[in-house]
C-alpha cells in the first residue's frame, strides 16, 4: 500500500536561515507559529492565573477565618494591599501571587506552541545560569557603589514615611527568608511574562527590535503605582531590560537586575532605610536609579563582549525526505499458504530477493533517502553571535503549513 505523503514543512522567514532569530523571534522556532497563537497563549494564560489566583484566594480566606473568625474583613483586605515589613505573611501574598505567573505562561505557551519551550528563556533553548548569576553579581556590585555614593549626598526628606526600624520588628528574620524566597521569583515572572511574553508576541508580528523593546513598556509601567517621576524611572527600566534581552539573547541579564533591584529596595526598607510603600519619587532618586540602570547595561555589554557572544539561532530547513512506497508482498516474494492478498507474509531470515537493476515492481527494497548534512549542503558554519543551527520542527498532520 502507499502511505500519504505528509505536509511541507512550513516555510521559515529570512532571518530564520540568515544572521538568525533574535530573542524576540523565537517562536518561529516552536512547533507551532501561527500569527494567532501568541493571542491564544495570552488569552489562555490569563485564565490560568485567574483560576490559580481564586484557589489561592480561596485558600487565604479560609486560612484566614480559621485562625481568627473575628477578623475584620476590611482590616484584612487592607493588610494584603500593602507590604509590611512586621508581617511576613503580608510580603509572601502578593509575591507568590505575582510568581504564579511563570507556570501558567509556561503552561499555556506548551498548550498553544508546542515543544522547545525553554525557548521562552533564551536563544540557547534554556535558562543560562552561570551567565545569570555573573550578571546578578555585577548587578549587586553596582547598586553596591552607587548606594554607597549616594549617602555622600544630603539626606532626602523622609516625613510621612513608615520606617521600621530592626529592633522594632519582631518579625524580622522571617521577613528577611520570605524576601530572599519569593523576591526572586516575583522579579523572574516579571520578566517572563513582560520581556518573554511580550516580546516574542511582539517578534511574531514586527521584526525590528525596536518594536518589541518599547511596546511593552507602557503595559508595565501601568503595573506599577508611583507619581509621575516614579513612573519614568519605570519606563526607563522597561526599556533597559528589554535592550538586554534583545542584546543578550535571553531573559537572564534583565532577571538579574530586577531581582538585585527589589532585594535592594526591599532591604531597605526592611532595615529602617526606606518605605517600600512610598509612591512619591525625588528628583535624585530618579537620576540615582537611571545611572545605577545605565552602569549596569554597560557592565553587562563588557562581559557579554568578553564572552562568547552568542545572542541569536540560525535554524536550517528540515529536509524533505519522500516516504518510502511499500508493497505487500513485494514481487517476487515467496507467499506462505493461508496469506491473504495484502498481508504481510510470516518472514523466517533473510531478505526478500533483489533484481540487480532495482527496479520499481521487481522486488526491491527502495533505499533510505540520503539526507545531506548541513556542512555538506552548502550551510554555513555559524558566525561569531550564533547557536548552533537547529533544525526547524517537523510539520505534523494537525497544522497547516499554509498558517504562516
Amino acid at each position: 500500500m502507499t502511505y500519504p505523503t505528509p505536509p511541507a514543512p512550513r516555510p521559515l522567514p529570512a532571518d530564520a536561515t540568515t544572521e538568525g532569530l533574535a530573542f524576540h523571534r523565537l517562536v518561529f522556532a516552536r512547533r507551532r507559529s501561527g500569527w494567532w497563537t501568541p493571542l491564544a497563549t495570552g488569552a489562555l494564560g490569563v485564565a490560568f492565573y485567574l483560576v490559580v489566583s481564586l484557589v489561592l484566594g480561596v485558600a487565604l480566606v479560609a486560612f484566614i477565618f480559621v485562625s481568627d473568625p473575628m477578623a475584620d474583613p476590611d482590616v484584612t483586605l487592607d493588610r494584603f494591599l500593602r507590604f509590611d515589613v512586621r508581617d511576613p505573611l503580608s510580603l509572601a501574598v502578593p509575591l507568590v501571587s505575582l510568581a504564579l505567573m511563570i507556570p501558567c505562561y509556561l503552561f499555556a505557551s506548551w498548550i498553544v506552541n508546542g515543544g522547545r519551550i525553554r525557548l521562552i528563556s533564551s536563544v540557547a533553548g534554556r535558562l543560562r545560569w552561570r551567565w545569570m548569576l555573573l550578571c546578578a553579581g555585577a548587578a549587586l556590585a553596582v547598586y553596591l557603589v552607587i548606594s554607597a555614593l549616594s549617602f555622600l549626598l544630603p539626606a532626602e526628606d523622609t516625613a510621612g514615611a513608615e520606617l521600621v526600624a530592626p529592633a522594632e520588628n519582631s518579625a524580622f528574620l522571617a521577613s528577611f527568608v520570605v524576601l530572599l524566597l519569593f523576591v526572586p521569583l516575583q522579579s523572574a515572572a516579571e520578566e517572563y511574562v513582560f520581556r518573554g511574553y511580550f516580546m516574542q508576541a511582539i517578534g511574531r508580528w514586527l521584526k525590528h527590535p525596536l518594536w518589541a523593546i518599547l511596546l511593552p513598556v507602557p503595559v508595565f509601567v501601568l503595573g506599577h503605582g508611583y507619581d509621575p517621576l516614579g513612573q519614568t524611572g519605570v519606563g526607563i527600566f522597561a526599556i533597559a531590560a528589554g535592550w538586554l534581552v534583545w542584546r543578550t539573547g535571553g531573559l537572564e541579564a534583565a532577571i538579574a537586575l530586577h531581582v538585585v533591584n527589589n532585594l535592594v529596595a526591599f532591604g531597605f526598607s526592611l532595615f529602617g532605610l526606606s518605605d517600600v510603600n512610598a509612591t512619591d519619587t525625588s528628583a535624585l532618586s530618579l537620576v540615582g536609579s537611571v545611572v545605577m540602570i545605565g552602569a549596569y547595561c554597560a557592565v553587562v555589554e563588557w562581559l557579554w563582549r568578553k564572552g562568547d557572544g552568542r545572542r541569536t539561532l540560525r535554524l536550517t530547513p528540515a529536509p524533505a525526505v519522500a516516504p518510502p512506497v511499500f508493497a505487500y508482498p513485494p514481487a517476487g516474494y515467496p507467499v506462505a499458504a493461508g496469506v491473504y492478498p495484502g498481508q504481510m507474509p510470516p518472514f523466517s531470515g533473510g531478505m526478500p530477493p533483489q533484481s540487480p537493476a532495482g527496479a520499481p515492481g521487481d522486488g526491491a527494497v527502495p533505499a533510505a533517502p540520503a539526507v545531506t548534512p548541513p556542512s555538506a549542503a552548502g550551510i554555513p558554519a555559524p558566525r561569531w553571535g550564533e547557536y548552533a543551527p537547529g533544525h526547524e520542527p517537523a510539520a505534523t498532520s494537525d497544522e497547516d503549513p499554509r498558517r504562516d
